[in-house]
């Protein structure tokens, strides 16, 4: 498994990108999609939606299971993705690219957020 290192992480296994004018983009891990088998249905966020960091803000569904899914961050949603919600196998396939979830305008970023290196370790104790 590889987490690309220029992503932060969370511990609910959340992918956080630099933001970008202010805006970052949210998914969930190769760990957390391997965990979680084929992806089925997502519910995300709406636009203009106020999420907080640790705070759940929608669930992804599989054929094994149901699971929240934490925003890693405070702040306005702007844009999801549509691509996931058309085709939620996006999240297994390409969880760093394609299937990405949400797009967040950044209000706050938490102090528990990990490097690459540190979830890496995370997820393997977990």
């Amino acid at each position: 498994m590889s987490n690309p290192e220029q992503l932060r992480y969370s511990k609910e296994h959340e992918w956080l990108s630099d933001a970008e004018d202010g805006v970052a983009t949210v998914g969930i891990t190769e760990h957390a999609a391997n965990a979680l088998g084929d992806v089925v249905f997502v519910q995300l966020p709406e636009v203009g939606d106020t999420v907080s960091a640790g705070e759940t803000c929608g669930e992804l569904e599989s054929t094994k299971s149901v699971s929240d899914l934490y925003s890693p961050v405070s702040g306005e949603v702007t844009e999801i993705n549509q691509d996931v919600v058309d085709d939620p196998a996006l999240v297994n396939s390409a969880p760093f690219e394609g299937g990405w979830l949400f797009k967040v305008k950044v209000s706050e970023v938490p102090d528990d957020l990990l490097t690459a290196d540190e979830y890496t370790a995370f997820a393997a104790g977990a």
